[in-house]
């Protein structure tokens, strides 16, 4: 028996159902489980059980999570469980405390934040709806002051990337009068070097970088002079005949890359 672990004789199994899983089952197991590990020795676990639990947390958890903040002692941890409380007494009976807890987690950009005050939006209260509309207004605003930043950032970093191979093209053709169309998979094969570096690094990734930048200037700089030692040489003082033959190597390099990687 599951629930007072009776020993039972044999059945006859017409006589059960099997329990259909379905999303409310596994809402529930998944608080259940985030709950029991809550109190797990290791803060690491504690943490991402925390995390788990913020989109399943119940005003009942409350007092639970209450007992487990007073004794934490981790700082992560105990932000988390803050965070969770406070979705917890969204819901609670007293209107004093929903409002304390929409404007603790008001500004909170984690996605289960917004789904908790989506629901009170339209709370039949209009102080707890209106105050619901203002935190979501400043997680938008946030998340949107993010989504600038986050553009910017992006667009320098792809810009730094075609400035590099510009700038590599324009030297190239400068100073060899080659129009090399393999520039960018040369590029290419850099990056994939330290993908390779990396993946032989499992264990190592912090200081895999170290090997992996300069083995990425040795392998893409040793294509670059096997190409020019092999097929360049014989093509100077013809840049239409340089730009045929080094497009063709940029098809072979990108298929070696696809088939290899």
């Amino acid at each position: 028996n599951a629930v007072s672990g009776e020993v039972i004789a044999a059945a006859n199994k017409d006589d059960y159902r099997k329990i259909s899983t379905n999303n409310s089952l596994r809402k529930y197991v998944r608080g259940k489980l985030g709950g029991l590990s809550l109190s797990h020795p290791d803060a690491a676990i504690r943490l991402q059980s925390a995390s788990g639990l913020l989109e399943t947390v119940t005003p009942e958890m409350a007092p639970q999570l209450q007992g487990l903040l007073d004794k934490e002692t981790d700082a992560e941890v105990k932000e988390m469980l803050k965070l969770n409380l406070a979705l917890a007494n969204l819901k609670a009976a007293d209107k004093a405390v929903r409002l304390q807890a929409i404007e603790a987690v008001s500004g909170n950009i984690q996605p289960a934040v917004r789904n908790h005050l989506t629901e009170l939006v339209t709370d039949s209260d209009p102080d707890i709806a209106k105050a619901a509309q203002a935190a979501v207004r400043s997680i938008e605003d946030k998340v949107a002051r993010y989504g600038h930043v986050e553009t910017l950032f992006f667009g320098l970093s792809l810009g730094s990337v075609l400035v590099l191979a510009a700038i590599g093209l324009a030297i190239t053709f400068g100073v060899m009068g080659v129009i090399n169309m393999a520039h960018g998979e040369l590029i290419m094969l850099g990056a994939y070097t330290t993908y390779i570096v990396q993946q032989l690094m499992p264990n190592a990734i912090d200081y895999s970088l170290f090997i992996a930048i300069p083995a990425a200037f040795i392998v893409s700089g040793a294509m670059g002079i096997f190409i020019e030692r092999t097929i360049i040489r014989h093509l100077y003082g013809r840049p239409l005949e340089t730009l045929l033959a080094t497009f063709g190597i940029s098809l072979v390099l990108q298929q070696l890359v696809r088939t290899v990687i």
